[in-house]
């Protein structure tokens, strides 16, 4: 199946922490991306943003002495959640003003995944397609190439 990408098209390219916003100025058969907007999140490693052990709770029968580690929060994938819902909410808000009439969406799986949860009808309705893969570090010949042969 190949994926069409009709002239004007926007296209995100997105993952935790790097989003590249494109306009097709090329057609169907020849797309030509051009950037219109590029952004890019600072989110540390986990390591480097949590400060300290994991809670220790005290569960169990009284007396008892059952000890049991609490989940410790990951703050970078929070981030990277956070990262991905604002990345829809301004999709959301150029489908509402009508900025674009078809879109598509290249993002790592589990970004993606995030993103679905916060798309608006009006999106929706515009979504061309899906693509669960990570290429924001890929050159932009590739990401028409990947984009066409879906």
């Amino acid at each position: 199946m190949n994926m069409k990408m009709a002239h004007d098209a926007l296209v995100m390219v997105v993952d935790g922490g790097k989003m590249l916003l494109f306009r097709n100025a090329g057609d169907e058969e020849f797309p030509n991306l051009q950037v219109e907007e590029a952004v890019e999140q600072n989110n540390p490693s986990d390591a480097e943003q949590g400060t300290d052990r994991p809670g220790r709770s005290f569960a169990g029968a009284a007396g008892s002495q059952e000890r049991s580690a609490m989940s410790e929060t990951d703050f970078h994938q929070q981030a990277e959640d956070r990262f991905a819902a604002e990345a829809v909410d301004l999709l959301n808000r150029r489908a509402m003003a009508g900025e674009f009439e078809q879109l598509v969406i290249v993002a790592a799986p589990n970004t993606l995944g995030e993103m679905r949860q916060h798309y608006h009808k009006t999106l929706k309705d515009r979504l061309a397609g899906e693509i669960g893969k990570t290429l924001t570090g890929h050159p932009v010949d590739e990401i028409e190439k990947i984009i066409l042969n879906s």
